[in-house]
């Protein structure tokens, strides 16, 4: 067991915030996570969350990183709160809610297999795939199986794929694993771009859209000045058109604009303002 700083983080705001599709809310109001190398259960315990794994070795560092428990929001909501003073309940209801740092792999296919899909059926393809082809954990007496890593993946084919319920996506993450094999960096490279260059290389892979490669870039990449434009979005900025909106949210929000975003859709949805 281990014990970290909270440092305001609102625990369940963020993990069930649609972020990632394998955390699970257990009966004692923890919640058990499935990281790229282990299961964590995390708990709030007044001002510390505590810790479990099936392997402790750095748990603390992986989780502070996972939980992006070392970017200062105050910050951050100060400026944005500043730029647009119009938006003062909706950072106030926001407080505590953190941009988790995932695999930019597991991202890539996640979000692939989201397209046009249900959250339970995105959950339920996710888990299929690391039972095929991920590493077996066993933590707290309990089967866990680990995202596949690209070399575990890779070897795969479409009538595999589609074995996992992913139906026509498999020619997508197909597409996606033949980049990677032509350029073992592809992944690494992407970071090194500028968010509208690595928007377009991602976009280059038939089968990922604008949405996907701004959720693959956000959740995957930390990149918070790209978003996802979906109904609610569209909805907030009253406004259909993708190209306006986007200018309209980088101008005023800058580098941020897509952790606005992601304020402004976790207070629609929860306020059922909208």
């Amino acid at each position: 067991m281990k014990k970290i700083l909270k440092n305001n983080i609102n625990l369940k705001a963020t993990l069930l915030s649609g972020q990632a599709f394998r955390i699970k809310e257990e009966i004692d109001g923890s919640f058990t996570v499935i990281l790229s190398d282990r299961v964590v259960n995390i708990k709030e315990d007044n001002k510390y969350l505590v810790l479990n794994s099936n392997n402790e070795e750095h748990l603390e560092e992986k989780v502070i990183e996972y939980l992006d428990l070392n970017r200062d929001y105050n910050k951050i909501n100060s400026e944005m709160l500043s730029k647009n003073p119009n938006i003062k309940d909706i950072i106030e209801y926001s407080k505590g809610y953190k941009i988790l740092n995932q695999p930019n792999f597991e991202m890539l296919i996640s979000y692939i297999i989201s397209q046009n899909n249900s959250v339970r059926n995105i959950s339920s393809c996710i888990e299929k795939i690391s039972k095929k082809y991920g590493k077996k954990v066993i933590f707290n007496n309990n089967e866990y199986y680990l995202f596949p890593t690209f070399n575990e993946l890779e070897d795969t084919n479409e009538e595999e794929l589609k074995e996992c319920k992913v139906g026509f996506r498999s020619r997508y993450i197909i597409n996606a694993l033949n980049e990677i094999k032509k350029d073992k960096n592809y992944l690494n490279n992407i970071n090194k771009l500028s968010s509208e260059d690595a928007m377009n290389k991602l976009m280059e892979v038939k089968g990922i859209g604008m949405k996907v490669a701004s959720c693959i870039l956000l959740f995957g990449y930390g990149k918070l000045d790209t978003f996802p434009i979906d109904t609610w979005v569209k909805k907030i900025f009253n406004e259909d058109n993708q190209s306006i909106i986007k200018k309209e949210a980088r101008e005023k929000y800058g580098e941020y604009s897509g952790l606005v975003i992601q304020y402004m859709f976790h207070y629609s949805r929860n306020k059922n303002v909208l």
